[in-house]
């Protein structure tokens, strides 16, 4: 798919997304980013939409600044697929206890685990340096500070808005999850 170009103040809006399925207030945030005197650039991606501080789905390119607002709260958000080793014969014909599984094993929305968690007992995470990454948080703003005990418990969390996590199949039969 190739991007729509729409006239910003200070640099066009390139919209990978129909500019008619954008709410007001998404094309309104647009606008203002558009304006700002250090922007450089400005993308927007399919999932758009309304954001606190900027819009969700965007992408901008600042010189010379740092915008914490411009970041919103999907820092770090993306999606991934992965292929399992299941095919659908191996998934009962009822995935309503494989839903509960699901959502015991992964707090959504502002939840978290009762604990906090040890990201080394985590698969594919590194195992060392985690001591050295939270110490790192007495030099964060105060404002913040204070939330470093909510911070761990919320690694390997959903969020909230759109994230989402699907068991799926593809056109062969094999299960897929996507996050």
């Amino acid at each position: 798919m190739s991007y729509v170009e729409l006239p910003g103040a200070k640099v066009p809006i390139r919209m990978w997304a129909d500019p008619a399925s954008v709410d007001d207030g998404a094309m309104q945030q647009l606008r203002n980013v558009a304006t700002l005197p250090w922007i450089k650039g400005l993308a927007v991606m399919p999932d758009v939409h309304y954001g606190k501080g900027a819009t969700v789905g965007s992408v901008i390119a600042m010189h010379g600044a740092v915008c914490p607002a411009a970041v919103g709260v999907d820092i770090g958000c993306g999606m991934s697929a992965v292929k399992t080793s299941l095919t659908a014969n191996h998934l009962p014909g009822d995935l309503s206890r494989l839903r509960s599984k699901i959502e015991q094993a992964i707090p959504v929305g502002r939840g978290m685990h009762d604990d906090p968690v040890d990201p080394g007992r985590l698969h594919g995470f590194p195992t060392a340096g985690w001591d050295d990454f939270w110490g790192r948080f007495d030099g964060v703003a105060d404002s913040v500070k204070f939330r470093q005990g909510r911070a761990t418990k919320q690694m390997g969390t959903l969020g909230s808005g759109n994230h989402h996590i699907e068991v799926s199949l593809d056109s062969k039969g094999s299960v897929w999850l996507t996050l």
